[in-house]
């Protein structure tokens, strides 16, 4: 008699494709962390690093990003600067045909709301107080845009702290486009809502400014960086490439025959610009 021989296990139908699609979720898993991790990694810190650049001026590496407001919430980007004196940056800003903004008082306060009210004009109207290094604006200026002052170019200085360039002083500032009155979205008081495209209303500082003959040399270094998404300290959306203009000006405000000198971004700068310009018109108005 044959010896009975103990049937084979049999592996069932199933098991086999379940042990096979665990082995391939497993390994589409180590996929998708490694590409998580490599995009951090390049989203967070290799193209932050690529896209920061102070060659011009190292000392504005250490310069605040943004200004604050009295409540300490992230106000409007710190954009621009300029380099020269008290004196020689008011003359400059006259030339361009920026007008200084009145101090904020009881009165200056009931002239702007009644030039909002009854669309009036008010070329000097005051603008509200953002802070930098723990103090408001040291100079503000600003440029009529339509008959009120609910429409109008602003921007804010502060004298820079160990920021002087070639021994000359440093006023950082941020100039923004007031677009409307309306109620914060953050705070529910009245304010000015600005528009979002940031750049414009640097760049046109700068044309202004050069156009007047008052630029001797006009370059960028890094600012808040390149930024879809910001908002201001009252909650209006901001989207900018993310550099700073530091525009340093003629010595004594003298008329300049010749354009300032231009000295180059680097490469790397200049590509992620041009992907920015490329980008930009998809951000929209609003």
């Amino acid at each position: 008699m044959a010896p009975e021989v103990s049937p084979k296990p049999e592996t069932t139908q199933e098991g086999a494709p379940s042990a096979a699609r665990s082995h391939r979720l497993r390994r589409w898993g180590i996929r998708l962390g490694v590409a998580a991790v490599v995009y951090l990694a390049i989203a967070y810190l290799l193209l932050p690093a690529l896209w920061k650049h102070y060659e011009h001026h190292p000392a504005m590496q250490e310069a605040p990003k943004v200004t604050l407001t009295s409540a300490n919430i992230p106000g409007d980007p710190l954009n621009v600067a300029l380099v020269g004196a008290e004196e020689e940056v008011l003359g400059a800003m006259l030339k361009a045909g920026w007008q200084p903004a009145d101090p904020i008082t009881v009165r200056s306060s009931l002239h702007i709301a009644a030039s909002v009210l009854l669309d009036r004009s008010y070329v000097r109207a005051p603008v509200s107080n953002l802070y930098v290094w723990g103090r408001k604006q040291d100079l503000a200026f600003e440029k009529r845009a339509g008959r009120s002052p609910s429409e109008r170019h602003h921007v804010r200085f502060w004298r820079g702290e160990g920021l002087d360039y070639q021994g000359r002083l440093l006023w950082i500032g941020a100039v923004t486009f007031d677009q409307s009155v309306g109620v914060s979205h953050l705070t529910g008081q009245i304010t000015h809502h600005i528009a979002p495209d940031v750049d414009a209303e640097r760049d046109g500082l700068m044309h202004d400014l050069e156009r007047a003959g008052q630029l001797a040399e006009l370059f960028q270094v890094s600012g808040v960086g390149p930024t879809l998404d910001g908002r201001n300290g009252g909650g209006d959306r901001y989207y900018t490439n993310g550099e700073l203009s530091v525009g340093v000006l003629s010595e004594q405000n003298a008329v300049r025959s010749a354009g300032p000198s231009l000295p180059a971004n680097p490469p790397t700068i200049q590509v992620k610009d041009t992907l920015w310009n490329w980008l930009r018109p998809m951000l929209g108005t609003d």
